[in-house]
């Protein structure tokens, strides 16, 4: 797109289906090098990636020539066939309906990345619907508990 210019920084959260924990320590980093390969074979940029067995964080660079929508649909769609056809779980492998998407500024991104660098740490102190409704506060993002991602009815 010739004279097209943007700056457009995403950070998409989304979890693992019924927020059960299963993306294990062994091959996450694969899983997280798959999804890099998704975002720039699609054209965008990775600044980040990295979460916690339940829930995983993505910043990236995003070029116009693509819906949000698709591509999320084409990460966790590409990266659960992944999982599965490597028999990485024990059940079927799926990601949670849904995902938070937020922008940023280039001046935020810094601390954005810290945010995501350190994930481990942070859930130390709150659990991910926690710290997904802080996020969803912030942005000032009105929402229903009902489609908040939740974790398995007891």
């Amino acid at each position: 797109m010739a004279n097209t210019y943007t700056q457009i920084h995403v950070h998409a959260v989304f979890a693992v289906q019924n927020k059960v924990s299963v993306i294990h320590q062994s091959w996450k980093d694969e899983l997280y090098k798959y999804i890099s390969g998704i975002v720039k074979n699609n054209g965008h940029k990775l600044l980040i990636i990295n979460g916690m067995p339940d829930h995983i964080h993505i910043l990236f660079g995003m070029r116009p020539n693509q819906s949000l929508s698709d591509l999320m649909q084409d990460i966790k769609g590409s990266s659960s066939k992944w999982v599965n056809d490597k028999n990485l779980t024990k059940g079927r492998f799926s990601w949670q309906e849904g995902y938070g998407a937020f922008a940023y500024s280039k001046s935020q991104l810094p601390q954005i990345i810290r945010y995501i660098e350190k994930q481990e740490e942070h859930h130390k102190k709150k659990t991910f619907i926690e710290e997904y409704k802080e996020i969803l506060r912030l942005f000032e993002i009105e929402y229903d508990e009902r489609f908040v991602f939740k974790p398995i009815e007891e």
